[in-house]
């Protein structure tokens, strides 16, 4: 009887210790989870942000549209809108489908490899804005010019402070993509390395 006894209560402590085994990975794999999404919560906020900013402003310049009054300076307009709707669109989307990958279904192959094309398509869409921001300067600027002040830069010509403001210009914004673009890669990295400690 004893050893009956004795055989019931070790499989009953192995299937207690499996179910704790099991509670235990369910628990890390949550504080896991929610350590990956908390890496990308910041990032969406200030994307988030910017891109009420950009939508506000391609509202103002869609009211203003009528105030475009040549073809190109219409061009202009359409192209600035479009990237004021289009790239924070892009990059929402990017960023919550990284951010929100299942940790707790599928293997980690499967979320490894996830995570591995969310990333490379969110740090391409962010290469893709920069490039269009820095040249778009050739459309953004004159859309504004015409919309702010009423001024027709292709027909006026830029004085030499405006030249001087307009390099100035363009150095803080490459400064600040370059910025932005290396937050993103240590976001990235650092997220990566949270998925390989549940290797």
């Amino acid at each position: 009887m004893e050893l009956e006894e004795l055989q019931s209560a070790w499989v009953q402590m192995g299937n207690e210790l499996e179910r704790q085994k099991k509670l235990t990975n369910t628990i890390i794999l949550n504080m896991t989870k929610a350590k990956y999404q908390n890496k990308f919560k910041s990032a969406l906020t200030l994307e988030t942000i910017g891109a009420i900013v950009c939508f506000a402003l391609a509202l103002l310049f869609l009211y203003k549209f009528n105030v475009l009054d040549t073809w190109y300076l219409r061009l202009c307009g359409i192209l600035t809108i479009g990237y004021m709707v289009i790239f924070p669109v892009l990059v929402l989307y990017a960023l919550r489908r990284i951010k929100n990958l299942d940790l707790l279904n599928g293997s980690y192959k499967a979320n490894l490899t996830h995570y591995l094309k969310s990333k490379n398509r969110l740090l391409r869409i962010q290469q893709i804005a920069m490039g269009i921001g820095m040249a778009g300067m050739v459309f953004i600027l004159p859309t504004f010019s015409k919309i702010s002040s009423g001024k027709d830069i292709f027909m006026e010509g830029l004085r030499s402070t405006q030249w001087i403001f307009l390099t100035i210009t363009l150095v803080i914004t490459l400064i600040f993509c370059l910025w932005g673009y290396r937050g993103y890669m240590r976001l990235t990295k650092s997220a990566q390395e949270i998925l390989k400690e549940l290797d």
